[in-house]
């Protein structure tokens, strides 16, 4: 992490949308979807955004719903994105280095999540 000349960290500064990588970068759930992901991806602590294949599970029906999934060794996260028949798993890339400090990334962004669905 580096710093700039108004002493604040580099990867922060970054705008959502260049946070977003890979080469899925289609969203489930249109606006709704795409909303999201600009709130995860808003966190000083995320570095980058990598959504993975649409994937089709077998109940019918649904809104769309959001959750943090359990943090990896290294403190980065997966968002579990559900619509419908359709779910989407997304990478998290933190700058955390350990699964304690991406465990209470989860647990706030997971509150973020709640409140604005």
């Amino acid at each position: 992490m580096t710093k700039n000349k108004s002493g604040l960290l580099e990867h922060a500064q970054n705008s959502p949308k260049n946070k977003l990588g890979g080469v899925h970068t289609t969203i489930i759930g249109g606006r709704a979807g795409k909303k999201l992901v600009k709130i995860v991806s808003q966190h000083p602590e995320i570095k980058k955004v990598i959504p993975s294949l649409i994937s089709v599970k077998g109940i019918p029906g649904g809104s769309l719903t959001g959750k943090i999934l359990r943090s990896d060794a290294r403190g980065n996260l997966r968002l579990l994105i559900s619509e419908g028949r359709s779910y989407q798993k997304v990478r998290i890339v933190t700058t955390v280095g350990t699964a304690e400090e991406g465990d209470r990334i989860m647990k706030k962004l997971n509150e973020i999540l709640r409140t604005s669905l």
